[in-house]
């Protein structure tokens, strides 16, 4: 398993592997959440995307921003095919270690209220949530957000 930073020729793979990951969310919603509508090009230019690969294939992905105060996940999404298996806790413990690196304190998140699984793996991997408020581009969407300060780590989730 590597993790690195996703370049301006993975773009079209990042846009599949996002839409295939967040498929089942896409049929509960009715529609296609964010991430999956995002333009990715600007956010690789920045910096912003990283890849995880396992056996030379695309396995995973997390989107990041660097914030004054906090690291902002836009989008955690691993392949149908290697779900299941850890690698969204791998993507997850990339997110803290970068936080690290940049000297904030905190990881912030946010996602459907919808998507119980993901946030039940996210309290369970020891974020707390924050909030809850209506998605401003998707009128009846709950958004719920989370946070995690970066020195916190969930012994459950050492292997």
């Amino acid at each position: 398993m590597k993790i690195r930073k996703a370049l301006a020729p993975d773009v079209t793979a990042v846009m599949t592997l996002t839409t295939d990951a967040y498929a089942p969310y896409t049929a509960l919603l009715g529609a296609p959440p964010i991430p999956v509508t995002e333009d990715y090009a600007p956010r690789i230019e920045r910096g912003e995307a990283w890849l995880l690969e396992s056996g030379g294939d695309l396995a995973g992905l997390i989107v990041l921003e660097r914030h004054e105060d906090h690291a902002m996940i836009f989008s955690v999404a691993v392949a149908p095919g290697f779900q299941g298996k850890g690698f969204g806790i791998a993507l997850l413990k990339h997110a803290d270690q970068q936080a690290r690196l940049w000297g904030v304190p905190e990881v912030r998140l946010y996602t459907n209220a919808k998507m119980e699984r993901n946030i039940a793996l996210y309290l369970a991997y020891g974020y707390r949530e924050t909030g809850r408020r209506p998605n401003p581009y998707r009128p009846g969407w709950v958004l719920v957000d989370m946070a995690k300060p970066v020195d916190e780590v969930t012994a459950a989730w050492f292997f």
